[in-house]
């Protein structure tokens, strides 16, 4: 389901638990005013990337918010963002996300192999943040459960070359929301995308077998993401490459019937001896 309109205002129409996660990017207000020699200054189509940063992060925890009263309990967002700096002031996006009410169960590194801007005012900056938030069962849920261990072995540093071939100025690569999904949902289920922009996330959820709700604000951009979905088998390699990483040949519980942690573990002991 593809929707149009501004993403507060849609969010709170849908019901109370009635998606089982979801992944996102969100407008990063950066101003519009950040370039460099490789990039272009971002803007998008029907909307702005300028606004007061108190204002942005309001905004911001009103929107995970709401995505946390939709989601199932025990379900989970991943919400891609990056540090940015204003003025020489570090602005990091666990300042607005700790105050929503979601449980952050880790900070993922998105290692994108390149610097949108390569002056020396800093190391360039080659990363951005997925962090997995979390909504617990009850309270004693914080934690949520074990991922399989084909899915645990991806690591917490994500190496993923951005998308190089979409007319949207700011996609994430179709590779990072299918590890997002297929690593948390193993039988059908629905996704969200709140700014859903070209219909990355969609694209990775449908040809993952899952339904889809993508919001987004610019007609243009949902009518490429429209256009898109219609021709989504044409991506399915990517999905499918994805999928192969996602592979043990023993699992630790295996391993550990066979008494093979026992042996590591004396392994380990004699290292340290």
């Amino acid at each position: 389901m593809l929707i149009l309109g501004n993403t507060l205002d849609e969010l709170k129409k849908l019901a109370d638990d009635s998606v089982d996660m979801g992944v996102t990017s969100p407008p990063y207000n950066k101003q519009e005013n950040k370039k460099g020699w490789l990039v272009s200054n971002i803007k998008y189509a029907n909307v702005t990337d300028k606004k007061p940063e108190n204002i942005y992060q309001e905004e911001q925890i009103l929107v995970l918010n709401e995505l946390y009263r939709i989601i199932k309990p025990g379900g989970s967002f991943f919400y891609n963002h990056k540090v940015r700096w204003e003025k020489g002031i570090m602005l990091h996006p666990y300042a607005w996300i700790s105050k929503s009410k979601w449980n952050i169960r880790q900070e993922i590194i998105w290692d994108r192999a390149i610097a949108a801007n390569i002056r020396g005012w800093r190391f360039w900056q080659i990363e951005e943040r997925i962090f997995w938030l979390h909504k617990p069962k009850d309270k004693k849920d914080l934690i949520g459960k074990e991922l399989l261990s084909k899915h645990a072995l991806m690591t917490s540093i994500w190496r993923i070359r951005p998308e190089g071939k979409n007319p949207h100025p700011a996609p994430f690569p179709l590779t990072l929301p299918t590890r997002c999904i297929y690593s948390i949902l193993e039988n059908n289920g629905v996704v969200i995308d709140p700014y859903c922009g070209s219909g990355t996330t969609l694209v990775a959820a449908k040809l993952l077998g899952h339904k889809f709700i993508g919001i987004d604000i610019s007609e243009t951009y949902l009518q490429q993401a429209k256009t898109r979905l219609e021709n989504s088998q044409n991506e399915l390699k990517i999905i499918d490459d994805e999928k192969k990483l996602h592979f043990v040949a023993e699992t630790f519980s295996e391993k550990k019937a066979r008494g093979m942690h026992k042996k590591f573990t004396q392994k380990q002991k004699l290292l340290f001896e």
